[in-house]
């Protein structure tokens, strides 16, 4: 691979709070404006931050600038020095690419190759569907160095093609590249919509309009699973957004399935998803605000073998994790209401600010207030494409429940 021409950034030396420097001495990625107590320059998006302990002045971390986010510096090597260069690049992406070598074992086309700073790559994300590469930048600091990850990322991803989606926060910021978001900046995208393998089923996804990436790929895992339980069985899926669970158990035999999510358009993507693969059963669409929509279906006196609730993130900050804890219990109460006898409730959160251990700690209370007996049959965590490297980097959990009476 060629190398680049040298980028017009600075480096700039900084010295932290004890509590900070402590942080990175644990191998923390983010250090925050308050944390920092000296650094020898002002700075602009990218230039290179180097860190040193106050008792020594010895290097002690680096990482990338931003004057304008809480996250001052999203480090990016720890405790010994490196040069930030197309190498360094190449190594974090190739190691990342290893992890995920299993999952491409199993019918799978569609995976997360970089997440962000549990790759050591904060504020990156790199998403392939099939032979599309969507890349989402969290943070400005990434700009500068564009030029130099985008050819490593063809060529150890193989893709054709390659987008850029940009996080809010850097729509609302102007950059100097004149880059937006759901920009092509490599090859050519014949449909903005791609088809991509699930374990063998099939997906669509948005590339430049839909969410995040264009789907949400972390729950993988979870929907194959529960495909697999599906067979013969009547399902209900609460805040499908494009159908993830009710493909798969539709495509796996299921008799009847139920999506539901506030949202028309996202049950539009849900059955166009369904259509996809064959199938016998019958595929209904409830566009309703979930817990209106569960009151509704125990009121008619529906009922499931299989009720899966995977609600977005109801945490987003700190203010908000009392109410998302009593959204979470009063969904594991409803849920349990359309669960026949020796059925399976499988409740999901990916709020990171709510521990896995409140979150079913909580869940369970409630479950065991309905007066019915369960068993908790598993519960997982991250799939293989979304390694957990710090504390923050953990927020997706599930718990399957068997409902035993």
């Amino acid at each position: 691979m060629s190398e680049h021409p040298p980028r017009s950034l600075n480096r700039i030396a900084f010295k932290l709070k004890p509590a900070a420097e402590r942080m990175v001495k644990k191998g923390h990625p983010w250090i925050f404006e308050g944390g920092i107590i000296k650094q020898s320059a002002e700075g602009k998006p990218g230039d290179l931050a180097i860190i040193y302990d106050n008792k020594k002045n010895k290097f002690l971390a680096c990482g990338l600038y931003d004057p304008e986010s809480a996250i001052r510096i999203k480090v990016l090597q720890f405790h010994q020095s490196a040069t930030i260069d197309s190498k360094w690049f190449e190594s974090k992406i190739k190691a990342a690419f290893a992890i995920r070598q299993p999952l491409l074992l199993t019918d799978t086309n569609s995976y997360r190759l970089v997440y962000g700073e549990n790759d050591g790559l904060p504020g990156f994300i790199a998403d392939i569907y099939k032979d599309i590469a969507v890349v989402k930048l969290y943070s400005p600091v990434w700009l500068p160095y564009l030029e130099e990850i985008l050819p490593i990322l063809q060529e150890i991803s193989q893709c054709n093609t390659i987008v850029l989606r940009l996080s809010r926060s850097m729509q609302a910021r102007p950059n100097k590249e004149g880059l937006q978001d759901g920009q092509v900046l490599y090859g050519t995208l014949k449909d903005e919509v791609v088809i991509f393998r699930e374990g063998g089923i099939l997906f669509s996804a948005n590339v430049i309009k839909g969410h995040k990436t264009g789907y949400f790929l972390d729950h993988r895992h979870n929907r194959i699973k529960t495909g697999k339980l599906s067979e013969g069985k009547k399902v209900l899926d609460v805040f499908s957004y494009a159908g993830g669970f009710s493909v798969h158990a539709l495509a796996k035999g299921a008799t009847e399935v139920v999506s539901m999510d506030i949202s028309s358009k996202a049950l539009e993507m849900a059955s166009q998803n369904a259509l996809l693969n064959p199938h016998k059963g019958v595929h209904k669409t409830m566009a309703v605000d979930a817990f209106l929509g569960l009151e509704k279906l125990h009121k008619d006196g529906e009922q499931f073998d299989i009720v899966v609730i995977d609600p977005p993130s109801f945490a987003k900050k700190a203010s908000e994790i009392e109410g998302a804890i009593k959204s979470y219990r009063r969904l594991a109460t409803a849920g349990m209401k359309l669960v026949r006898k020796g059925g399976l409730l499988i409740l999901a959160s990916c709020s990171s600010r709510i521990s896995a251990e409140s979150f079913f700690e909580n869940i369970e209370n409630n479950l065991k207030a309905s007066g019915r007996r369960y068993m908790i049959k598993e519960k997982t965590f991250h799939d293989i494409d979304h390694p957990v490297g710090f504390a923050e980097g953990a927020y997706l959990k599930c718990g399957y429940y068997i409902i035993i009476d």
